[in-house]
């Protein structure tokens, strides 16, 4: 049988759905991958929200953007591999379809956090509030990263 999709006649998503191993190991991967990206995110948007005010905002952002990388460097590939080896129901679901506008989401609010309300960081660095603008960012990041999670899950089910 021909695949509808022309990602899924592609020989590794053919590998993918074959190997008893291939899927598991690689979505096993892309979970590791979130882990480290949602995870070093939150943990910044906690210390923006006013969680461990004598942790400098730079700093942590520094110490953790190399974690949130490494975690988007096995997020893409991984997510791309298993969305190869079914796109035509993924293309077809809610919930991938919601999850994808989720991400560019995330991505436009990471990318206006950076260049608004964090370039004022040297006021607000150590000890101090952060702006209002500042934590609508980082609570809405949260909130669409959760989201986020949850529609990866609902695929398994829907």
């Amino acid at each position: 049988m021909t695949p509808a999709n022309p990602f899924e006649a592609l020989p590794i998503a053919q590998m993918m759905r074959d190997s008893m191993w291939a899927y598991p190991i690689v979505e096993t991967i892309h979970i590791v991958g979130f882990v480290l990206l949602v995870g070093s995110v939150v943990m910044f948007d906690l210390r923006v929200l006013g969680l461990s005010k004598n942790i400098p905002v730079r700093g942590l952002s520094r110490h953790l953007l190399p974690w949130s990388l490494l975690g988007l460097a096995l997020i893409v590939p991984t997510g791309s591999l298993m969305f190869m080896a079914h796109a035509t129901d993924f293309l077809g679901n809610g919930a991938f379809q919601l999850k994808m506008g989720l991400l560019m989401a995330a991505g436009i609010n990471a990318a206006i956090f950076r260049s608004g309300p964090y370039q004022t960081v040297s006021r607000w660095d150590v000890a101090t509030r952060s702006p209002l603008a500042a934590q609508a960012s980082v609570a809405a990041s949260i909130v669409i990263w959760i989201a986020i999670i949850g529609c990866g899950r609902l695929l398994a089910y829907t």
